[in-house]
């Protein structure tokens, strides 16, 4: 693993457009944004359409990241970078769904229960993965953002242009796909598994 060093060395070239320096940092970090990108979308064509244009924006803004704000240099880029990939993966998701935001994303009901998870421990990381990237794109949009990102109801309300009445319920349906989505799959590996 690299140093603090090493990868200030690493930004530096950075900073000066050095070809080597940014294919080392891209190197660096691509699994790392593939793995955040992935969550969003539905195709790896498009995963890596969004990975590589949050590469253009990190390096078009690398002089504005400030490497002495915590001990670990690397994961406070990763922190920094990872801020960058979620607003362009939102940015995709706007442009690629705007004509979807009046049907899918509407006002409708906040009372929709919201019952246990079952059976996710049963299931591998790779499996749940593929499961939330089945979900429509505005329910996968709020479901990561709630779930996964951390952001309010509110937050999320601002980021995608949406009510927050409309954050919740589609909270609540990606949720409620999501549950039948994963006690599909147990049931399928349950029936075929040889115990």
């Amino acid at each position: 693993m690299l140093d603090n060093s090493n990868i200030s060395s690493l930004l530096s070239g950075c900073r000066k457009n050095e070809r080597n320096s940014q294919k080392e940092l891209y190197n660096l970090l691509r699994g790392f944004a593939m793995k955040i990108c992935y969550r969003y979308t539905n195709a790896m064509e498009e995963c890596e359409e969004i990975v590589n244009e949050g590469f253009v924006k990190l390096f078009k803004n690398i002089h504005q990241f400030d490497e002495t704000r915590q001990e670990d240099t690397l994961l406070s880029l990763k922190g920094w970078f990872k801020r960058i990939l979620i607003n362009t993966c939102i940015d995709h998701y706007r442009k690629t769904n705007s004509s979807v935001n009046g049907h899918v994303l509407t006002h409708e009901s906040e009372t929709i229960a919201d019952q246990g998870e079952t059976g996710i421990d049963m299931l591998s990381y790779k499996e749940i993965i593929e499961s939330i990237r089945m979900l429509s794109p505005a329910y996968r949009a709020v479901f990561n953002l709630f779930v996964i990102e951390g952001l309010s109801h509110e937050e999320i309300s601002q980021t995608l242009g949406i009510s927050v009445g409309a954050s919740k319920s589609n909270l609540s349906k990606a949720r409620d796909n999501l549950r039948k989505l994963l006690q599909n799959k147990n049931i399928i590996k349950a029936y075929v598994s040889p115990r």
